[in-house]
């Protein structure tokens, strides 16, 4: 099912009202719809997915759903709007990024140390919310360089959500009712 075909027509004027009528039947794609939060917390219809290298939205969607049509569910699950910001971006890419960024990617971009309540633990390789950011001088803060920083950003995006297989034609079902209402 491609995912523009599911939205409702609409009659579009290309000119915007001007002397000359070039008006368009198109897709609504100004509808939007949005995973409930509750369902994100599910564990049970969501896994987990570490992206590879080189993986696009299609080829996941391929890999878990057997067709890279469904490229749209894993970015609506993942709440991706922008594929170039919001999917992780291959090596080459993120180097250009950082390098088109920042004149000097190893300068510091803050500092940090680790917080003395609440989330006070690293839980898992690249987890980083039990740091906050303080000032230089403060006791224990540690340099967090530009590259470092935004090579953790790109490194959350690397982990996304993925729809049980299983619960893929309800989520069809309630998405085409959704759009149309």
């Amino acid at each position: 099912m491609d995912y523009f075909s599911q939205f409702p027509k609409i009659v579009y004027d290309l000119n915007g009202g001007s002397k000359a009528n070039h008006e368009k039947i198109v897709p609504d794609i100004f509808r939007r719809i949005k995973i409930r939060d509750k369902v994100k917390e599910n564990f049970l219809l969501l896994d987990k997915y570490d992206v590879q290298p080189g993986e696009s939205p299609e080829t996941v969607a391929f890999k878990v759903y057997g067709s890279p049509k469904y490229w749209w569910v894993i970015c609506l699950t993942n709440n991706i709007v922008n594929r170039f910001h919001d999917w992780p971006k291959s090596h080459s890419e993120f180097e250009t990024y950082v390098n088109d960024k920042y004149a000097n990617p190893g300068d510091i971009h803050h500092y940090e140390k680790e917080q003395s309540s609440g989330n006070t633990e690293q839980r898992e390789p690249g987890d980083f919310d039990h740091m906050i950011q303080v000032n230089a001088d403060e006791d224990g803060a540690q340099a967090v360089s530009n590259y470092e920083y935004e090579q953790r950003l790109e490194d959350k995006k690397r982990q996304i959500s993925i729809l049980n297989p299983s619960y893929l034609p309800s989520f069809m079902d309630e998405f085409k009712r959704l759009v149309r209402s």
